[in-house]
């Protein structure tokens, strides 16, 4: 919109039209009553209400925070949509950024994302991506001391068994403790210079394992390692995160390759806790405890953990827990399109809701919607927007002019598609009831971690409140490849490989272009568009459409391609279950080739094969069934049944080959002997010529496959 200098509603209902369009060309069926848009007030209200729910039950919050912050944007990003320090909207690098955010305890249900996967049926990857996301480990928080300062610094690791083998302590150039105790600090310009050097890298940069580890020790801070009591150096390096864990790590070199590079170029102690090589690298293995006091000895890993975890609490140095890399998700934007957060902040009530009957907040109508510059959200220059009273006490105050992002509405858009018009509710229970999950909820890979993560955890929190019947909202999740474009790189209008369907619509039809889509490789990875393939479909649809031509009357299969229907049917009904449609298409057209070679095709045999291509391409094989008065209508008929007892062929093509090469084929039936297809093979004329006055040394048989006659 801010690019084509349209307003954002303008651009929303055009684009809407236009997807709208390309649907209904294609000939995909929905059901246009249903139909809502996530920008519609009467949606959003709906939207805005839920997140009322959030705040009552204080998983909404308002915090300053270090966000990510696109500069080209001027907005702030969740994690999930900065993955590599890179907006997922322009591509261009995110910076770090202190600021006011409306914030959602995402991290409060991370153990419930975790769990409720087992009640799916979620693709492996998919399963995959949402766990690694959240990032689940087990471990122990443990306490350091400061040397002379009556302070520690806490840790969480996941192999307190090493604790023996803690050399130095690592914290992040953010932690909280250099500005505590500047004051006691000798080498503060030093720190300061490092801190501003990190600053400028981003999070893939900082924790790349092939680039050489930098840093800086701290003059004048020490810590005890709790287990031994020895003094410790405490390091500040890029490569520890203030927003993983606790921003600070204990290092066990022999035990951790990034440790083991670290102490090795700042010339630190390496001392083994587990038995094993560490003259050239950290030994990562699990093995016999060594120089580890009461874990001596110990050879099982649970156990050192278990033991190790015992004397830690029970000295009081520190405790079980369970992490996640899961944070709270960043739900403010400052920008102009997107739903009104309803808040008000009164100077003497605070922040207080919006009344559920002053829903929905709308968006003013104004001209002006791009982003500010100070990072302010352009409703914040609208005083007729801003300026209202407290709900609470009814004094001046002034609205939240943060907007939600694009996930908010997303998050629960389905559940609406079973009550759309309900103006009472966002859902009424008998209609959750009677549609129940999703069954079905196909989507990119990108997504994994985004919306699909998102709308697990609203959908969860809607449960937990008594909103919803059932927890999980999906059953099943599938992931589809990406259309890249002919010279294998992601479309975009910059590279110039956009392909427009509705080009291809008009040249090639929506069958042709539906076929194609289906055919142009294994559906979920990603494909290189070829126009020479969507011809090739055009050309398939031709010869089907021409195959009409030679129909008779009978209303059975075809005695020659009877055993090739039957396997079609399955091979087809089970591919399109399975979404296996490119091999779906290739047995189409096998038989599609067969049925050219007769001499005419009944009735039977076209209509089946109109059915199982119906789904692929449904306005031909509608059009050919009518015109050839071949029964009800394909969308609405039974789909065809194989016949098990016509699966297996009763006869096959032997190949005859003399020294490696093919001099014949001849249709026999399954069931001869290794003896009769002997005969038969040297008794084919192409065959004895070729054998003709020579030695014949060995034959080679393969039941129902091959004779290969060997000759000097």
């Amino acid at each position: 919109a801010i690019k084509n200098h349209i307003h954002p509603k303008i651009a929303v209902e055009r684009n809407i039209k236009v997807f709208k369009s390309q649907i209904q060309s294609l000939g995909i069926s929905f059901d246009w009553d249903r139909e809502i848009a996530t920008t519609d007030e009467k949606y959003y209200k709906w939207t805005q209400w839920q997140f009322l729910k959030f705040y009552e039950n204080g998983m909404a919050y308002k915090a300053k925070k270090e966000i990510n912050w696109c500069p080209n944007c001027k907005i702030g990003l969740s994690n999930e949509e900065a993955i590599g320090n890179v907006c997922e909207r322009c591509g261009g690098r995110v910076v770090k950024r202190k600021k006011e955010q409306w914030m959602l305890k995402m991290s409060a249900y991370a153990e419930k994302l975790l769990s409720g996967l087992d009640k799916t049926e979620f693709m492996d990857r998919i399963k995959t991506a949402q766990i690694n996301w959240i990032g689940k480990s087990v471990g122990a928080t443990i306490n350091f001391k400061l040397e002379n300062i009556n302070d520690s610094i806490e840790i969480f690791t996941t192999r307190c068994d090493t604790l023996f083998g803690v050399t130095f302590m690592v914290i992040s150039p953010e932690h909280e403790m250099l500005k505590k105790y500047a004051n006691k600090i000798k080498n503060l310009n030093e720190i300061n210079e490092y801190q501003l050097l990190a600053a400028s890298k981003t999070e893939i940069e900082r924790t790349d394992m092939t680039k050489e580890k930098t840093g800086v020790r701290i003059d004048g801070i020490n810590a005890i390692n709790p287990i031994n009591g020895k003094v410790i150096p405490i390091w500040i390096s890029d490569y520890v995160l203030t927003n993983y864990g606790t921003g600070a790590i204990m290092a066990v070199p022999a035990h951790d390759s990034r440790d083991y590079a670290f102490a090795k170029k700042f010339n630190i102690d390496i001392i083994p806790v587990i038995e094993g090589d560490i003259s050239n690298n950290a030994f990562t293995e699990d093995g016999k405890m060594i120089n580890s006091g009461f874990l001596n000895g110990y050879t099982n890993k649970k156990d050192s953990i278990n033991k190790m975890l015992e004397y830690l609490e029970k000295n009081g140095i520190g405790k079980r827990k369970t992490n996640y890399k899961l944070q709270d998700w960043v739900f403010s934007r400052q920008r102009f399109w997107g739903e009104p957060i309803p808040m008000v902040y009164c100077d003497d009530c605070g922040w207080v809701p919006v009344k559920y009957s002053d829903l929905p907040v709308k968006l003013p109508d104004v001209a002006s919607y791009e982003p500010t510059d100070d990072g302010e959200s352009p409703l914040a220059n609208i005083p007729s927007f801003v300026n209202t009273k407290c709900p609470r006490c009814n004094k001046d105050a002034k609205r939240e002019t943060d907007t939600m992002p694009n996930w908010a509405g997303s998050s629960w858009y389905y559940l609406r598609y079973m009550d759309p018009n309900n103006d009472k509710e966002f859902v009424s229970l008998d209609a959750l009831k009677y549609f129940n999950q999703v069954d079905y909820y196909n989507g990119g890979m990108e997504h994994a971690t985004r919306h699909l993560l998102y709308a697990r955890f609203w959908h969860n929190f809607l449960y937990d409140q008594g909103l919803v019947p059932y927890s999980e909202p999906f059953k099943k999740r599938v992931a589809h490849g990406m259309i890249l474009g002919s010279n294998g790189e992601k479309m975009s209008k910059s590279k110039g490989n956009v392909i427009n369907p509705d080009d291809m619509v008009k040249l090639y039809g929506a069958d042709a272009l539906r076929c194609y889509e289906m055919f142009i490789g294994d559906y979920t990875l990603d494909a290189s568009w070829s126009e020479n393939g969507l011809k090739g479909c055009k050309k398939f649809l031709d010869r089907i459409y021409r195959l009409g031509k030679k129909l008779n009357d009978n209303d059975k299969f075809s005695n020659q391609i009877e055993i090739l229907m039957n396997q079609t049917i399955k091979k087809v009904t089970f591919d399109l279950d399975n979404m296996k449609y490119n091999t779906a298409v290739s047995s189409l057209m096998i038989l599609l080739n067969e049925l050219e070679k007769l001499d005419s095709v009944s009735k039977k045999d076209y209509r089946t094969l109109l059915h199982l291509l119906n789904p692929i391409s449904p306005h031909i094989t509608e059009e050919l069934n009518e015109k050839y008065a071949l029964g009800d209508m394909l969308a609405s008929s039974t789909w065809p049944v194989y016949d098990d007892a016509k699966l297996e062929n009763i006869a096959y093509t032997m190949v005859v080959q003399v020294n490696g090469k093919v001099r014949g084929k001849l249709v026999v039936n399954n069931d001869i002997s290794k003896d009769e297809m002997k005969n038969i093979a040297l008794n084919i004329d192409n065959v004895k010529t070729c054998i003709e006055n020579k030695e014949i040394i060995k034959i080679i048989v393969v039941p129902k496959k091959i004779v290969n006659i060997v000759v000097k």
